[in-house]
């Protein structure tokens, strides 16, 4: 290949890249635009209460543009979810890495669920109180199950033979954790986010280390 097709190949490849990379942009914007339009009515109506048409009306896009990018409304949620627990991860991460004791490394994810929770409190309390539908329930519940459960393997990872099954302690905590936080953002004089944490690691760290005392 001469050098000038070199370039040119070269030169097709950057402005293949380049038209990629605003596709990339565009749909980040579009999805975008659909999440916020979500979020804003959830602070208005609720999730449950919300449609479709709904929400493509907030965002200004068309419903050929919203089946582009999601199946339904859940299927929205749950990519606003993810970049939740994906945050909330990438936290409990960089704090275990610092822990020294068992104890100040369990768990070490459910302060920032509080923090998260409390400084969006006017679109949490809709989607986990009291009040909220079945399909947020389980969506939130599924985030909390998966956290616990990585912080359990790491407490019981030590050999030995736990005195009951894992996943009922992983269960057990996370059910706490969500009734406790769904408590929490209902009450009209509640605690801060400093002692609503101490509350529940009050409570989980030590009913997970006697569920998986080695026996």
């Amino acid at each position: 290949m001469s050098g000038t097709e070199q370039t040119g190949a070269v030169c097709l490849e950057s402005e293949d890249v380049v038209a990629l990379r605003k596709g990339d942009r565009r749909v980040q914007r579009t999805r975008q635009l659909l999440l916020d339009a979500l979020l804003s009515l959830i602070r208005e109506k609720g999730f449950e209460a919300l449609s479709v048409q709904d929400i493509i009306d907030r965002a200004n896009v068309g419903r050929a543009t919203f089946y582009a990018h999601f199946d339904n409304k859940e299927d929205l949620l749950v990519s606003g979810l993810e970049a939740f627990r994906a945050a909330i991860k990438e936290h409990q991460r960089e704090l275990v890495q610092k822990a020294t004791g068992s104890d100040e490394r369990a768990f070490l994810f459910s302060h920032e669920v509080f923090a998260h929770a409390n400084a969006h409190r006017d679109v949490f309390r809709p989607m986990v109180g009291k009040h909220s539908g079945t399909v947020v329930q389980r969506l939130f519940q599924k985030i909390l199950v998966e956290l616990v459960r990585e912080d359990l393997k790491r407490i019981g990872s030590h050999g030995g033979h736990a005195s009951m099954p894992a996943e009922a302690v992983v269960q057990f905590i996370a059910a706490g954790l969500w009734g406790l936080l769904s408590w929490w953002l209902d009450a009209k004089r509640g605690l801060s986010v400093d002692e609503v944490d101490a509350v529940f690691r009050q409570l989980a760290v030590p009913a997970a280390k006697a569920a998986l005392r080695h026996s």
